[in-house]
């Protein structure tokens, strides 16, 4: 088994060595705590190494089975460079892999060590919507009760700001309060581990973690506003600003700590302790005896005679697949579609500037267009046309900024139009009308859908087995027209079928 793990480690070396920390270090992540994730998880292995020997026992069949998936899915991960994939198959090998080795009891002495490296997945990106209601609540918070103890301010979308214009505030991601909620967890995880007796006690306080750490951040969000309303908004959006999240992190620490004291340490007890003991004994099957006691003896015998294919069929299969992924040559980046949004029989048109959000926050090799259509009708369309490059942080689903920008999404669905699929999506604000607005993605070799998650699944196909990155182009579509047949009919005018490669 130590030639198997020899093997993961060189198989997933580019995960552990690049993908994992670059993701680190990563601001739109904002995971600086997942560089002690790993160490916390090696502490628990040293700490229970008792433990997990006096655990082993005969392979089992079952737990190779259950590596197949892992070893795919790492496959799909580390050739289409998907570090959500590789963290999961690497972490699901770290358990099947002793199991199919030694048996169950092995894989539960392991699980929580192993399923604590998930606290390595990022997330922020990945949970956006999620992001942008936790900015919300913030933002929503902080002005209701600004507003309540007399502060003279406006808000809109996620920003706060003086009625006058003095200051403005936008609960931009990083101040969303996922990063502290997922650093917040995975401290709890770890401290209801080794403080409560029981996986009931360890849960409850895991669950707590999650509304403390939410609160902790819109209570941070609320005194930023409240200093800068009523003091200085320089130091409430400096020093303040900078330093206050420490303070709130420390002030849930305590909370944590407490509801780890009290709520699992006396009300529960109040409420599990006549069943607890007996809980533990009947939820917990008896470790096997130390090597050398006769029962093993006896497993290691049927090890010998009827189990042997398994940890050898392990080797067979895990070792040479880890090779294959670390011998994986460079990715070849494919031709960008030769596609650009060129004037409309009808339409006047002028050309629109990206935002200096667009050229600051994409990566520098990606491809920006925009026009603005408008018919004699009177109805309009602004178009923008992304083209993404070898970041796969170019492309991005519209759903992310929307909401940010005070726009309320209704109605979502999806339609066709000339031959493509169209997601639309009814935007409002409480400043103006309702308008229509839709997006659609196709790549180099003409593959279309109106599906975000069909497009990632497409560009992990590519960059595993084709061993190429994907050029993908992201139409969005502001328009005037909201109703289905309207804006169909604005969108089929467009010309995005010159999109084969130059």
């Amino acid at each position: 088994m130590a030639g198997v793990f020899a093997a993961m480690l060189w198989g997933f070396h580019a995960m552990i060595l690049h993908h994992a920390p670059d993701m680190f270090r990563a601001p739109q992540e904002d995971m600086s705590f997942g560089w002690y994730v790993p160490l916390f998880s090696l502490y628990v292995v040293w700490t229970e190494r008792r433990k997990i020997l006096d655990s082993l026992g005969a392979p089992s069949w079952a737990g190779l089975l259950a590596a197949l998936p892992f070893l795919a899915l790492g496959f799909l991960g580390v050739r289409g460079v998907q570090l959500r994939f590789e963290i999961v198959a690497f972490v699901g090998l770290l358990i099947t892999v002793p199991w199919a080795f030694f048996g169950k009891e092995t894989a539960k002495s392991v699980l929580f060590p192993a399923l604590f490296l998930l606290f390595c997945i990022p997330l922020a990106t990945f949970l956006d919507v999620v992001t942008v209601h936790l900015r919300l609540l913030a933002s929503s918070t902080a002005f209701a009760v600004a507003r309540g103890v007399g502060a003279n301010i406006v808000q809109q979308g996620t920003m706060v700001g003086a009625a006058d214009g003095s200051f403005a505030i936008d609960v931009a991601d990083p101040c969303s309060g996922l990063r502290s909620l997922f650093a917040l967890m995975a401290l709890t995880a770890g401290y209801a581990y080794f403080t409560q007796p029981t996986w009931l006690r360890r849960g409850i306080l895991f669950a707590a973690s999650v509304p403390i750490a939410i609160l902790g951040n819109v209570m941070r969000i609320l005194t930023i506003v409240l200093v800068a309303n009523f003091a200085s908004s320089d130091f409430a959006t400096g020093f303040y600003h900078d330093y206050s999240g420490f303070v709130v992190f420390a002030v849930a620490i305590l909370l944590m700590v407490a509801t780890g004291m009290v709520a699992t340490g006396e009300l529960v007890t109040r409420i599990f302790e006549k069943g607890d003991d007996a809980g533990d004994q009947r939820g917990q099957t008896p470790l096997a005896k130390p090597l050398g006691s006769d029962p093993m003896v006896s497993q290691l015998s049927t090890f010998n005679s009827k189990l042997i294919p398994v940890p050898a069929l392990v080797v067979l299969l895990v070792v040479p697949m880890m090779f294959f992924q670390a011998a994986t040559p460079d990715v070849t980046v494919a031709e960008a579609p030769n596609v650009h949004l060129a004037d409309i029989p009808g339409f006047s048109s002028e050309v629109l500037e990206p935002s200096e959000a667009e050229l600051t926050v994409l990566p520098s090799d990606t491809v920006i267009e925009k026009r603005r259509y408008v018919a004699d009708s009177g109805d309009w369309m602004v178009v923008s046309l992304v083209v993404g490059g070898r970041s796969k942080s170019s492309i991005h689903r519209p759903e992310l900024c929307l909401p940010a920008q005070g726009l309320r999404m209704e109605r979502p669905r999806t339609r066709s139009v000339a031959g493509r699929d169209w997601r639309f999506i009814d935007l409002a604000s409480k400043d103006s009308p309702t308008f229509g607005f839709a997006y659609t993605f196709f790549n180099q070799d003409g593959f279309k859908t109106a599906s975000h998650v069909s497009r990632i699944f497409r560009d992990v196909l590519d960059r595993s087995v084709l061993n190429r990155i994907d050029r993908w182009v992201m139409v969005t579509v502001n328009a005037s027209r909201s109703d289905d047949a309207g804006l169909a009919a604005l969108l089929s005018r467009l010309d995005l079928e010159r999109s084969s490669a130059k």
